[in-house]
C-alpha cells in the first residue's frame, strides 16, 4: 500500500510540474497570418443582459476563405474556448449565411471576404462588472485557398467596438416556428414554415446536423430540391451511405440555415414529424434526365448531322477521297470503313473521357476544351497547312486517305483521328442535350454517349464500306480524283486562314507573326521532302519524321501569349461581359436579359451571330424593348463560363438563354433564324 502511495504522489507531483507547460499548450501554435482574428464586444458586460462578443475574421487576400460550423465535404469548423467568470455562460456562435465552393466535387461552405461570428453571453444578475478580470480565450479554425489550407489560432482578450450593426445584420434571423423532418434511405426532407408571399431567391439548404444516424449522411454536392405548398416550404436533399457504418440512432433535432442567395436567409430547428408533399409545386431541383436509350440516340443523330455541320466542312474533302476509293474491291472497302470507324470512335473516346477526368479534378472543361489552348490552335494550323500542301502534291503521305494513293487500314484509322479531333469545335442539333447530360451523369454513361458520338460521325462511311449499293453511286476511280485532290486544296487553305485568324484572335499580331515563322519553316521542309520524293531519294522519310519532330518541339516551346494581348471585339449591340454577379444585376433591372456564349473556333457560333445577333434589326429592336445584352466569350478558358454551362446542362458553345423580365431562363435552339430573337423581345 504504501508502494501504491508513493507512486500516486510522484504522479501528482509530476503532474504539478506539468501544468504550466500544460497550460502553455494553449497559446497559439500556428498564428492567424492569413486569416486574422479579433475578439470584440459590444460595449461593456451589464448584469442580467446578454453581453454580445464578436470574432471578427480578416483575410490578408481575397484568396483566403473560412469555414461555417459545419465545413461540408472538406475542412474544418471553429473550435472556440472562451475563460468566462464563473457563473457567466457563453451560448452557440452565431454565423452568417455560408457560401458554397466545390472543388474537385466536394462541397465546401465557406466565408469569403471580412465576416464575423458573435457569441452570446448570459451574464448573471449578481456579476460584478466593475471590477472582473478581462475576458480571455482561446479559438482554433482553417485557412484556405483554392489549392492549400493552413491550420490558425489564436490566444483572444476581448477589446470593445467593432461593427456590431453589420454583424448582426448579417446572422440569419431564427424561424419563429418550429420545422419539422423525415429521414429516408436516400432523401433527408425538411418541412419549413414560410409565408406563401415570400419571395424565394436562389435557395440552397445547410445542414449543421452531420450525422444523421444509420451511416447516413447528407451528400452536400448533389443537387437540391425544394417544392412549395401554401406556407409551407419543403427541402429534399440526397443522402449517401458511410461505407462500413450502418448503427447510429437518428438525431431528434436538426438544425441549419435556408439560404435566399446574396447573403440572405433563416436558421432553422427541426423536429421528427411527417412533411407532406401532396399536391405541392416543385420550385427546383435536378435537371429531369431523358432515360440513357434516349441519350444515346440523341448522340448518335448529333454525330451523323456533325457531318454536315459548317465547322465540319473542312474535313468532307478528307472524307470525299475515302468514299471515292472505297469503291473498288469489297473486303478492302470493308476494312477501310473499320479502320477509319476506330480512328474517329477511339477518338471522340478519348476526348471524352479526358473532358470528364479534368472535370472530376475539379477543372472547368467542356467539350473541345483543347481549343482554348493557344498551342493546340497552332498545331491545328500547321496540320491544315500541312494537308493543304499535300492537296497540292508539294509531298505524298502514303496510305493515307488524303494523298491521293490507295487508302491502308493505317491511313484508314489515322484520317478517323483527324477527322473526329477537327470537328469538336461544333455542337449542333442533338449533341447538346447528349454532351449536356454526359458530364453530369456516371462516367459509365457519360462514356457510352461519346462513344456514341464517333459511331454517329463514322456512320455515313461505314455504310458506304458494308453496303454495295451505296458504294455503286460513288463516282468510279480516275483521273477526275487528282483534279478533285486538288480543288480541295481551297477548302483546306481557306481553314488555314480561319485558323490563322484564330491566332491572331488569341495572341495578338505578335503571337500570329511567331505562328507565321513556324508555317514558313514546315512548307520548306515539306517542299524539301516533296523533291525527294519525286527525285526518288531515299532519305525523304527521314525529312517528314524529322519535321513531325520540329513542330511538336516548337509547340512544346511556344510561349504562351499574355492574357491582354487577345484582341477584344466589341459587336454590334455593344454587349456586357458576361459574370454570373452580371447577370444577376441584369436580371434585378427588370428589363429582358439576352446572354449568349460563344467563341472564336466556333464555326456554328460565328454563324449564328451574323444571321442572327449582330444584325442592325436586331440591335434596333433591342433598343426598343431595353433588352440587355451579355456575352460570355469562351474563346479562352474561363472557369466560371464552363460552370455557368455545366449548369444549364451545356457541354459547349453556342449556348443562347433569354431572361424574359421577372422570368427563368428560356433555353434557345442551337441554330438561330433571323426573326427569332427580333419575335422575343416583340413579345
Amino acid at each position: 500500500m504504501d508502494a501504491v502511495r508513493g507512486a500516486l504522489a510522484l504522479v501528482v507531483a509530476a503532474l504539478f510540474c506539468l501544468l504550466p507547460a500544460m497550460l502553455q499548450a494553449q497559446d497559439a501554435r500556428f498564428g492567424d497570418e492569413n486569416i486574422a482574428v479579433e475578439l470584440r464586444s459590444d460595449g461593456p458586460p451589464v448584469p442580467g443582459e446578454t453581453w454580445m462578443l464578436a470574432l471578427q475574421f480578416t483575410p490578408r487576400s481575397e484568396d483566403w476563405h473560412g469555414y461555417w460550423s459545419n465545413p461540408g465535404d472538406a475542412g474544418q469548423g471553429m473550435a472556440l474556448d472562451l475563460e468566462l467568470p464563473q457563473g457567466w455562460t457563453a451560448g452557440e456562435p452565431l454565423y452568417p449565411v455560408p457560401q458554397t465552393l466545390v472543388i474537385a466535387g466536394l462541397m465546401n461552405h465557406i466565408y469569403e471576404g471580412e465576416y464575423a461570428v458573435l457569441v452570446p453571453v448570459e451574464v448573471p444578475e449578481s456579476a460584478a462588472v466593475g471590477n472582473f478580470a478581462p475576458v480571455t480565450g482561446f479559438v482554433s479554425y482553417l485557412a484556405c485557398t483554392d489549392r492549400i489550407c493552413v491550420p490558425q489560432d489564436a490566444r483572444l482578450e476581448v477589446r470593445e467596438g467593432g461593427d456590431f450593426g453589420s454583424w448582426q445584420a448579417a446572422i440569419a434571423p431564427q424561424l419563429d416556428s418550429t420545422a419539422g423532418f423525415e429521414i429516408t434511405q436516400k432523401t433527408l426532407r425538411i418541412g419549413l414554415p414560410l409565408p406563401a408571399d415570400l419571395e424565394l431567391g436562389d435557395l440552397h439548404l445547410f445542414v449543421e446536423t452531420t450525422e444523421l444516424g444509420g451511416g447516413l449522411k447528407p451528400d452536400y454536392a448533389a443537387i437540391q430540391s425544394f417544392i412549395r405548398e401554401g406556407d409551407l416550404l419543403v427541402a429534399e436533399i440526397p443522402l449517401k451511405q458511410l461505407a462500413g457504418v450502418e448503427s447510429g440512432t437518428r438525431p431528434e433535432s436538426i438544425s441549419g440555415i435556408l439560404s435566399f442567395g446574396e447573403g440572405q436567409g433563416v436558421r432553422f430547428t427541426a423536429e421528427p414529424r411527417d412533411v407532406p408533399l401532396e399536391g405541392a409545386e416543385p420550385l427546383t431541383g435536378p435537371v429531369e434526365m431523358p432515360d440513357l436509350w434516349v441519350l444515346l440516340l440523341a448522340s448518335l443523330a448529333g454525330g451523323v448531322l456533325l457531318n454536315i455541320m459548317p465547322c465540319v466542312f473542312p474535313i468532307l474533302s478528307l472524307k470525299a477521297l475515302s468514299l471515292a476509293k472505297a469503291g473498288g474491291n469489297e473486303l478492302s472497302a470493308r476494312r477501310d470503313a473499320l479502320a477509319y470507324t476506330a480512328g474517329v470512335v477511339l477518338a471522340c473516346a478519348a476526348l471524352g473521357a479526358l473532358v470528364l477526368i479534368l472535370r472530376s479534378a475539379g477543372e472547368q472543361v467542356g467539350w473541345a476544351f483543347q481549343l482554348q489552348e493557344p498551342r493546340v490552335v497552332v498545331g491545328l494550323l500547321l496540320l491544315a497547312v500541312a494537308i493543304t500542301a499535300n492537296f497540292l502534291s508539294l509531298f505524298e503521305v502514303p496510305g493515307m486517305a488524303l494523298s491521293g494513293s490507295a487508302a491502308s487500314p493505317g491511313g484508314s484509322f489515322a484520317t478517323g483521328l483527324l477527322a473526329a479531333f477537327v470537328a469538336t469545335p461544333c455542337t449542333g442539333p442533338f449533341m447538346a442535350l447528349a454532351l449536356g447530360a454526359a458530364i453530369v451523369l456516371p462516367p459509365t454513361e457519360g462514356m457510352l454517349i461519346f462513344t456514341m458520338l464517333g459511331v454517329g460521325l463514322a456512320l455515313p462511311f461505314l455504310l458506304v464500306g458494308f453496303i454495295p449499293a451505296f458504294r455503286r453511286r460513288l463516282p468510279k476511280p480516275g483521273a477526275w480524283m487528282e483534279r478533285f485532290r486538288r480543288w480541295m486544296a481551297l477548302p483546306m487553305g481557306l481553314t488555314a486562314l480561319a485558323l490563322a485568324w484564330l491566332v491572331w484572335r488569341i495572341g495578338g499580331a505578335q503571337y500570329l507573326l511567331i505562328a507565321g515563322a513556324f508555317v514558313a519553316f514546315l512548307l520548306v521542309l515539306l517542299y524539301l521532302a516533296g523533291r525527294m520524293q519525286r527525285g526518288a531519294a531515299s532519305h525523304w522519310r527521314a525529312v517528314l519524321a524529322g519535321t513531325l519532330v520540329l513542330s511538336i518541339a516548337g509547340l512544346v516551346l511556344l510561349p504562351e501569349p499574355s492574357a491582354t494581348a487577345r484582341t477584344e471585339s466589341e459587336g454590334l449591340l455593344k454587349p456586357l461581359p458576361f459574370s454570373e454577379r452580371a447577370l444577376t444585376e441584369a436580371r434585378a433591372s427588370g428589363q429582358p436579359v439576352f446572354v449568349w456564349f460563344t467563341a472564336d473556333w466556333c464555326v456554328t457560333c460565328k454563324v449564328n451571330e451574323s444571321v442572327a445577333i449582330e444584325r442592325e434589326e436586331t440591335r434596333e429592336v433591342f433598343e426598343k424593348a431595353g433588352v440587355v445584352t451579355m456575352r460570355g466569350d469562351w474563346t479562352r478558358r474561363d472557369e466560371e463560363i464552363a460552370a455557368f454551362l455545366s449548369e444549364q446542362g451545356a457541354a459547349g458553345v453556342p449556348l443562347y438563354l433569354w431572361y424574359p423580365p421577372g422570368g427563368e431562363a428560356r433555353q434557345l435552339p442551337q441554330v438561330l433564324t433571323p426573326d427569332l430573337l427580333a419575335g422575343l423581345a416583340a413579345e
